[in-house]
């Protein structure tokens, strides 16, 4: 372990051992609620080529439905999965209703603060990325905070540990690259469940670092 400030947070190795066992509980689950999301996002693919009524199905669904269920999946079914909480397929997408523009907001108002920064160089949008990377989580589990200061939370949050963060996803490079060699199946099965798990354990531990040290207040999350 290593030590930040007051408050101990699990290395990196000890988050993947944990998620990696969290999954093993609940793997069914996981994988269908992955597989589920990537089939309603080819469909909004396949519709794209019809003609004003398809590219309205497309943009209704890569826009709003699938956004508010990034938000459903990785702040709330799978940061559920990672303290071992009983999930349900059904859960994301019975919980679409509940502050679904929030939610949609949320996701939008970073895609468009990444992308601007990337105009400037590449290393920007990147550095941005990573600072508004908790948003999903905080929108999830936290639904009385607004869309936009989910990403002032998220950008607090991730101070000085953007490093850890952009080191924590290189070390999936190889596993998605395995994924690719065998036409996504390796994704499904193992991968993808492994990493969203992962990454829902590298948040609950900085944001209770965050809470313990006083760089947010509870009262922020309120």
């Amino acid at each position: 372990m290593k030590f930040w400030k007051g408050k101990i947070m699990k290395s990196r190795q000890e988050i993947k051992a944990l998620a990696k066992e969290a999954v093993s509980h609940q793997r069914g689950t996981a994988i269908l609620i992955i597989f589920l999301w990537w089939v309603i996002y080819l469909v909004s693919m396949l519709v794209s080529g019809i003609p004003f009524i398809g590219w309205l199905i497309s943009l209704a669904l890569t826009a709003f439905i699938l956004m508010a269920l990034l938000v459903n999946i990785d702040g709330g079914a799978f940061i559920k999965i990672y303290r071992k909480e009983t999930v349900t397929v059904r859960e994301p997408f019975e919980e679409l209703k509940v502050n679904f523009f929030r939610k949609v907001g949320g996701v939008w108002w970073m895609m468009l603060f990444v992308w601007l920064w990337s105009l400037l160089l590449v290393v920007p949008g990147i550095i941005k990325a990573l600072a508004y990377s908790m948003t999903h989580f905080i929108l999830a589990e936290y639904p009385n905070v607004h869309a936009r200061q989910a990403l002032k939370l998220s950008m607090k949050m991730t101070a000085g540990h953007k490093g850890k963060l952009f080191v924590l996803g290189l070390s999936f490079i190889g596993w998605m690259m395995l994924s690719g060699l065998t036409f996504g199946i390796l994704y499904f099965v193992y991968v993808g469940p492994y990493m969203y798990s992962t990454f829902a354990g590298f948040y609950t531990e900085l944001r209770d670092k965050a809470l313990a040290d006083g760089v947010i207040d509870a009262s922020e999350l309120a």
